[in-house]
C-alpha cells in the first residue's frame, strides 16, 4: 500500500462480506476483479470535490484475497463518497477492457450522487490527473449508514389471492401540478398518495425501476418539441443497490436511502406490499461503444455475455449488452443484491424485467435448470418474497407457462392479447378469453402452477394506456424521435370510428363501456390482477405506447382526470371491492369441472369455434359464499341471454351491468337489481353483466 496522504488510517481490511460496510471504527471496502493488476480506492472529503481528497493503491500481497481486493479505512463514516480506479489488460478481443484513468462505480454502492443534471462527459473519458481534462462531474459512490428506525415494520406476507397490483412510476405518480401533494415527484410524495391508493382498494404497488440509472443519458431531442429526451421510465441500471437519487429530496446526500425506506415503511402501515421492477438482464454501459462506468471496467468478460469476436455483445436485451447472469460471480452479485433489498430495504417482492435472460447461460442458450432462477427460488432468504417474471426477452425466448420453478409467477403476456382481441370482436377468441376468466389452466396447470402463478394485465407501463387502448388504431410515438418506428404495432385497440379524443358523446360512450370490459374482466378473472396506474381515471399517453423518454405530461398522472371521469374511478373501485366480497374469483385453485358451467345465449352448451357471446355459472360447493352467473358480448348488438336457474331458495340479482348509468353500472351491496322472475336478461352490445344468486 501507498501510504496515507492525510485524514484516514489504512489496515488490510477483510474480503467478506461483499461491498461496503461499516466495520469496528471504521468502512471495509471489496471489490471483485479477477483480471486486475492494480485497484486504487480514491477517497473524496466532499461529494462536490473535483479531486479525491486521497487516493490509496491496494497492495497485491495484503489487500487481496483470491479475486478480492479489499481495504480498511480507519476513522472514515456514513456520508463519504468515493470512486475507484482498476488497471489491467487492455485487449478487447479478448474481452479485457481495463484502463487505469477511467473512474468506476462501486457496483455495490448503496447510494450514488450525482449532480442535479448528470454528466458523465469527464467522468466517462479521463481520470483526475490528466491536465486539461474536465473532472468527474461529481458522480460518486457514496457510503451510507444504518440507523434508520424502523419502528418494528415487517413483511406483509399477503396472500397472492388477495392481491391487486398497481404498477406505478414514483416520479410519474405526483410530479403533475395537479397531484396536490407537497414532495411532489419523490418517494415522499407516493406517501401521500397512500389515503388514494387504500380508498382504491389496492394492496401492493408494483414500481417501475428505481434502482440508481442515469435520465440524462439520452442525446436526442423531440422532434416536434425541441425538447430534450430523458430516460424517464429508468431501464438502463447503474447502481443495483442504490435508490434513484432523483427520486428523494435531495436535503443531503444519501437521503435517497432514508427517504425510500420511509416510503416502505409507510406503505406497509397502510396494508401495501412494495414490489421492484428489477432489470438484471443488463447495465447502462450499452455495447461497445457505450460509456465505462463500473462492471466493463472491473472485469469486462466476466460480467457479460460476449459474441465470439469478443470486442462485441452479445444482445438478448435489446439494449446493447446482456449480463452474463449464470456466471458464478454474477449469480452471487444479483442474490447478495435481491437479499439487500429484502433484509435492508424491508421490499416484499421483485419484477424481473425480460427475465428469460436470468435462465441464459455463458453461451446464451436458454437451459431447463438455469443455476440463477433455482438460486434465486430456493435462497433462504428470499423464500418469503414474491417472484414475477417477464418470461421473455428480446432474443426471442418466450416462455410464459414454462418459466420454470413453481415459485415464479408470470406476466401472462397471453391474457393481455386475449382478453383485447376478445372484445375487439375477433372471431375465434371464446375459448381462449373462457381460458383466461379461469387462470389460465391451459398455459399454466402441466406444469404444476396454479392461477396465481399467473400475473393478469391487460395494459401495463409497456404500450397503450387502458384509455389509449379504446382510443387509437395506431400507435403515436413520433415525439419518441424514432420515426414512429419503436413501440410494439400488435396492440389490439381499437378507437370506435375515431382516432384520439374527440367530442363525439356517442364515440366516447363506447370507449367507457369497454373500458368498464376490460376492468370487469380483470377482476372476475382468476390469477392475480394488475392495473396499470391512472387508468382508473382513464390516464391517457395520446396513442404513445412506448413513453420511455417521455419525462413530461405525456407519462405524467394528470391528476384533474380523476375528477372528470369520476364514474370510471367509482367502476374499477367498486370491481375491486366485489372481488373481495367474493372469495371464489380469487381462490388460488384452478376450477374444477363441477364448479363452473358454461352456456352460450340459449342456455345450451357453447360452440367454443363459433359463439362469441358466452355465459359463466360459478357454482359455490358446500353453500361457501355465493354462486354467480357472467355473462359476456363482445358483439355490436344486444345478445338475449336464458338465464340458467339459480341455487334452491334463491333469486338471481343484477350487480355488474357495463351498459347501465351508475349507480346500476356497479351497484353496493344489498342495492342489485332483482331479476328474480325474469327468465331472460338482455345484453347490450359489447356490455358484460354479473349476476348473484341472493336468497
Amino acid at each position: 500500500m501507498t501510504s496515507p496522504k492525510k485524514h484516514f488510517c489504512y489496515s488490510s481490511g477483510s474480503p467478506i462480506p461483499h461491498g461496503v460496510f461499516l466495520h469496528q471504527g471504521g468502512i471495509n471496502f471489496t471489490l471483485f476483479s479477477r483480471h486486475a493488476t492494480r485497484v486504487w480506492l480514491c477517497l473524496f472529503d466532499d461529494v462536490n470535490a473535483a479531486q479525491p481528497v486521497e487516493t490509496v493503491e491496494l497492495d497485491r500481497t495484503f489487500n487481496k484475497t483470491g479475486d478480492i481486493w479489499h481495504i480498511q479505512v480507519q476513522g472514515a463514516g456514513s456520508g463519504l463518497s468515493y470512486l475507484f480506479r482498476v488497471d489491467g489488460p487492455d485487449k478487447p478481443e479478448i474481452g479485457h477492457r481495463f484502463d487505469m484513468n477511467r473512474p468506476l462505480l462501486d457496483p455495490y454502492a448503496t447510494a450514488i450522487y450525482a449532480p442535479e443534471r448528470w454528466d458523465f462527459s469527464g467522468f466517462c473519458s479521463s481520470g483526475f490527473d490528466v491536465p486539461g481534462q474536465k473532472p468527474a462531474a461529481g458522480v460518486r459512490s457514496l457510503v451510507t449508514g444504518n440507523g434508520f428506525d424502523w419502528e418494528h415494520d415487517h413483511p406483509l406476507h399477503h396472500p397472492w389471492a388477495k392481491l391487486v397490483i398497481y404498477e406505478t412510476h414514483v416520479r410519474g405518480l405526483t410530479v403533475h401540478p395537479s397531484s396536490g401533494v407537497q414532495a411532489a415527484g419523490t418517494y415522499l410524495g407516493v406517501i401521500e398518495k397512500i389515503p388514494y391508493l387504500k380508498q382504491l382498494g389496492i394492496t401492493a404497488v408494483e414500481f417501475m425501476p428505481l434502482q440508481e440509472f442515469n435520465p440524462d443519458e439520452i442525446t436526442a431531442h423531440n422532434p416536434l418539441t425541441g425538447e430534450k429526451l430523458r430516460n424517464y421510465w429508468g431501464y438502463n441500471t447503474l447502481g443495483f443497490f442504490a435508490p434513484h437519487e432523483g427520486y428523494c429530496s435531495r436535503r443531503y446526500p444519501g437521503c435517497q436511502v432514508d427517504e425510500f425506506k420511509t416510503m416502505v415503511k409507510a406503505l406497509h402501515r397502510a396494508g401495501i406490499e412494495v414490489l421492484l421492477d428489477v432489470v438484471f438482464n443488463h447495465t447502462a454501459e450499452g455495447n461497445e461503444t457505450g460509456p465505462t462506468l463500473n462492471f466493463r471496467g472491473l472485469d469486462n468478460s466476466i460480467y457479460y455475455l460476449l459474441e465470439e469476436n469478443k470486442r462485441h455483445y452479445k444482445n438478448f436485451s435489446g439494449c446493447g449488452n446482456t449480463m452474463n447472469c449464470n456466471h458464478p460471480v454474477v449469480r452471487n452479485f444479483i442474490l447478495d443484491c435481491l437479499r439487500y433489498w429484502v433484509v435492508e430495504m424491508h421490499v416484499d417482492g421483485f419484477r424481473f424485467d425480460l427475465a428469460s435472460i436470468l435462465g441464459r447461460d455463458r453461451n446464451g442458450q436458454v437451459v431447463a435448470n438455469a443455476p440463477l432462477l433455482e438460486q434465486i427460488a430456493e435462497d433462504p432468504i428470499l423464500r418469503g418474497v414474491k417472484l414475477i417474471a417477464e418470461a421473455w426477452d428480446a432474443g426471442g425466448a418466450y416462455q410464459v407457462g414454462r418459466f420454470p420453478g413453481e415459485r415464479w409467477s408470470e406476466w401472462n403476456g397471453l391474457y393481455r392479447d386475449d382478453v383485447r382481441r376478445y372484445w375487439r370482436g375477433d372471431s375465434g377468441m371464446t375459448g381462449a378469453f373462457a381460458s383466461r376468466l379461469c387462470g389460465s389452466a391451459d398455459i399454466y396447470g402441466h406444469s404444476g402452477k396454479a392461477p396465481v402463478n399467473s400475473i393478469n394485465f391487460v395494459t401495463c407501463h409497456d404500450g397503450y394506456t387502458l384509455n389509449d387502448l379504446v382510443s387509437y388504431r395506431d400507435k403515436h410515438n413520433l415525439a419518441n424521435g424514432e420515426n414512429n418506428r419503436d413501440g410494439s404495432n400488435d396492440n389490439h385497440g381499437d378507437n370506435f370510428g375515431v382516432e384520439g379524443l374527440t367530442g363525439d358523446a356517442a364515440v366516447n360512450a363506447s370507449r367507457l363501456r369497454q373500458m368498464k370490459n376490460f376492468m370487469a374482466t380483470l377482476f372476475l378473472s382468476r390469477g392475480v390482477p394488475m392495473m396499470l396506474g391512472g387508468d382508473e381515471f382513464c390516464r391517457t399517453q395520446r396513442g404513445n405506447n412506448n413513453a420511455y423518454c417521455q419525462d413530461n405530461d405525456i407519462s405524467w398522472f394528470d391528476w384533474n382526470l380523476l375528477e372528470q371521469n369520476r364514474e370510471f374511478f367509482h367502476f374499477v373501485q367498486g370491481m375491486i371491492a366485489f372481488r373481495s366480497r367474493h372469495p371464489l374469483l380469487s381462490a388460488e385453485q384452478f376450477y374444477e369441472p363441477r364448479d363452473v358451467s358454461w352456456f352460450s345465449p340459449d342456455a345450451t352448451p357453447p360452440d367454443w369455434e363459433q359463439d362469441a357471446a358466452l355465459g359463466l355459472q360459478i357454482h359455490v360447493q358446500a353453500g361457501a359464499g355465493q354462486e354467480l352467473y357472467l355473462m359476456f358480448n363482445p358483439l355490436p348488438h344486444t345478445v338475449v341471454f336464458r338465464l340458467p336457474s339459480p341455487p334452491h331458495n334463491t333469486g338471481w340479482v343484477k350487480y355488474i351491468d357495463t351498459a347501465a348509468r351508475p349507480p346500476h353500472d356497479q351497484c353496493e351491496p344489498g342495492q342489485g337489481v332483482s331479476l328474480r322472475y325474469q327468465p331472460t336478461c338482455h345484453l347490450d352490445g359489447r356490455s358484460l353483466v354479473v349476476l348473484v344468486a341472493e336468497t
